[in-house]
């Protein structure tokens, strides 16, 4: 595990090795998902937290036309249960604790948006998420989850692209359609589209949160003290999945849907963003679908 940690470490800095020297930081994004504050269960995507850091020469509100000169460098942190941690059911998913180390890029590519992105997926209990979680329980005197049946130590190599567009519909309305795809941990095919009511995210650049679909700031554009309104939802044909290997007892269904809506608000010197998103069953017997919150807070001083 120290190996892989060293190296995703190296995956993370170094970059600034080898680029430009005038590239500076641009800014940063983040983005808390925890089911507490969706349908206040704790079970399947039950939480998750990633934090983006934005590189490049500068940023005047639009993507650049290269290859590499907008770089994000993600850290991502998941835990996926059973519904029940304690006792779980032989028919449920298993535990996953998952981290997550990539290099992506941003460029407008004939007027296409488009992110690339290779990312490496860790996941067991090499990741410590799954004693973390039980340190906490046991912290605020909750039930410790049950780790014996966890998703093995492993190393999932995974690439990413997404290509979108927005429309202007007026009266700051903005439309964007998107399609995407993954190949590795999980594989699939995805499209959707998100609507923007509101200011929130003009002349800004706006990143994708995996398990939501729910779009998060990482380099600040106009600064409009303003609340607006998020809608957004998607479909994707799932190929196969790491998180429900084929022979287990939770059989990967191919399909999957997220409805999304958000609220964001910005002020003079803090900016706040809760979503909540709808997500369809991901395996056969999965009795319902859940609802995930999303938590952003920004605060400058």
């Amino acid at each position: 595990m120290k190996t892989t940690l060293f190296a995703a470490a190296l995956l993370m800095v170094a970059p600034h090795a080898t680029l430009a020297q005038d590239r500076v930081t641009l800014g940063w994004g983040r983005m808390f998902d925890n089911d507490a504050f969706g349908d206040f269960h704790d079970r399947w995507h039950t939480g998750s937290y990633t934090i983006s850091r934005m590189r490049g020469t500068d940023w005047r509100g639009t993507l650049p036309t290269g290859f590499g000169d907008l770089t994000e460098f993600r850290m991502r942190a998941e835990t996926i249960a059973p519904a029940d941690l304690v006792a779980p059911d032989p028919a449920d998913r298993r535990y996953v604790g998952a981290l997550t180390f990539g290099l992506h890029t941003h460029m407008d590519l004939h007027g296409i948006e488009t992110a690339l992105g290779a990312d490496l997926v860790v996941t067991g209990p090499q990741t410590g998420i799954g004693n973390f979680q039980s340190w906490v329980h046991q912290a605020l005197g909750l039930p410790e989850p049950s780790l014996g049946g966890q998703l093995g130590d492993a190393v999932y190599p995974t690439v990413n692209a997404e290509f979108g567009r927005s429309f202007d519909l007026g009266t700051a309305i903005a439309l964007r359609p998107f399609v995407a795809g993954q190949a590795g941990v999980e594989t699939y095919l995805r499209a959707g589209g998100d609507i923007t009511i509101g200011s929130f995210g003009q002349g800004s650049l706006l990143l994708r949160d995996e398990t939501t679909g729910q779009r998060y700031r990482a380099i600040e554009g106009n600064r409009v003290n303003a609340l607006s309104f998020t809608l957004g939802g998607d479909v994707a044909h799932v190929f196969s999945s790491e998180f429900l290997p084929e022979g287990g007892a939770a059989v990967l269904n191919d399909t999957r849907t997220r409805l999304r809506a958000g609220m964001q608000w910005q002020g003079e010197r803090a900016s706040a963003f809760y979503g909540v998103t709808y997500l369809s069953p991901e395996f056969d017997g999965q009795p319902e679908g859940q609802l995930v919150g999303s938590l952003n807070v920004n605060l400058r001083f």
